[in-house]
Order: structure tokens, then C-alpha cells, then sequence
């Protein structure tokens, strides 16, 4: 990773608010005020879209970044910013700043509408929520009175095979409403730590 980008990207957009930097997606995503916009990943910058921006950044000849999960590629929002675009700093500022407006209305909107079904919460799938389920966990409310910690334990003892780590990671992203890879590691130090006790 060419750390002097990820610092030069971070410089550049602290007229958006508050800004730093998580791992992710193989890079480090940039987020000010709490809300991601863009993405550091193989030496580029990429700036996240919405259906609005992604036929200009498309028209502009931008590529989206493409990442591979368990062996499938998955197309991400972020786009890489041509060299031209990236070396003036006026227009990657103007664009970053219009993506992270959007991505702030996409972020309160989501919020809004909270999912009612585990399923439908980051990270879970059906088979998620018939486990729950069936460890007595019945809904969303439910799974955060419950918290992380206890879901997965709740099943573990209801379970018959093994489970998986990553599921822990996994509740506890649903719980925060974020991809199980942003969960920082000092929770889930925390969490394991609490689980071996």
C-alpha cells in the first residue's frame, strides 16, 4: 500500500469534516464525519458513487473497483480517479465533497428505514436468522437487547456443528449496522476475550 496517497487523499479532504481512515476492502477507506466516501486500494484513489455519479464517473472513463470475496469478484461504488482528476486537487475535491453529501443522504436513509427482519440486517442471511431462531432470538429488538456476544453463544449451544468465528464478527456488525470487516479490532479483541472467560 502507497501510504504517501492514503495521507495526501486524507490532506486534501479535511475541508469535509473530521477524516480518517480504516482498513477495508484490501485498502483503507476514508471517511469523514463517521460516513465513508472514498477508498484507498493498489495505489489509487476512488471515490464512491451513487447512481447519479456512476454514469459520469463512467462517461469520465473511470473504472469501479473490483475485489474478490471467497473467490467471486464483487464490484464496489468506488471508482478510481483518472491521473488527471487525481493530481488537481480542486476538481477531487469538488467530486469528493458531492459523494460524501450523497453518501450522507444514502447513510440517513438507511437509518431510517431500520430493517425489521434479521435477515435483512448487514452481514445476516436467512440462514442466519433461523438460527437465531432457534437459539430463541426472534427479531431484530430482540438481538440487540441480546447483544453479539450472547447471540453467539445462544448459538453455539443450539447448534449442532461448529460455528464460526466470523459470525460473532458478523452480529456485531448487524448490531452496529456496518460490514463485519469495519468491526474495529480492539471490539473484537474485547469480545473474544469475554468469549474465553
Amino acid at each position: 500500500m502507497d501510504k504517501p496517497i492514503l495521507k495526501d487523499s486524507m490532506r486534501l479532504f479535511e475541508p469535509l469534516g473530521r477524516i480518517k481512515s480504516r482498513s477495508m476492502f484490501g485498502g483503507f477507506g476514508i471517511f469523514a464525519d463517521e460516513t465513508m466516501f472514498a477508498l484507498v486500494v493498489h495505489n489509487k484513489l476512488h471515490i464512491r458513487a451513487d447512481s447519479t455519479l456512476r454514469k459520469q464517473f463512467k462517461q469520465l472513463g473511470f473504472e469501479p473497483y473490483i475485489y474478490h470475496k471467497r473467490g467471486f469478484p464483487v464490484v464496489t461504488k468506488y471508482f478510481a480517479l483518472s491521473e488527471e482528476w487525481y493530481n488537481d486537487s480542486e476538481k477531487a475535491l469538488e467530486i469528493a465533497r458531492a459523494a460524501h453529501a450523497r453518501a450522507q443522504v444514502e447513510k440517513s436513509s438507511q437509518a431510517e428505514t431500520k430493517p425489521t427482519r434479521i435477515k435483512d440486517l448487514p452481514n445476516l442471511r436467512l440462514a442466519t436468522e433461523r438460527m437465531l431462531k432457534k437459539a430463541g432470538i426472534e427479531d431484530v429488538q430482540q438481538l440487540h437487547q441480546t447483544g453479539s456476544l450472547e447471540a453467539f453463544k445462544a448459538i453455539r449451544n443450539s447448534h449442532t456443528s461448529e460455528v464460526s468465528l466470523e459470525l460473532l464478527w458478523s452480529l456485531e456488525g448487524a448490531i452496529q449496522g456496518t460490514h463485519w470487516s469495519v468491526v474495529p479490532l480492539a471490539r473484537r479483541e474485547e469480545l473474544l476475550a469475554r468469549l474465553q472467560h
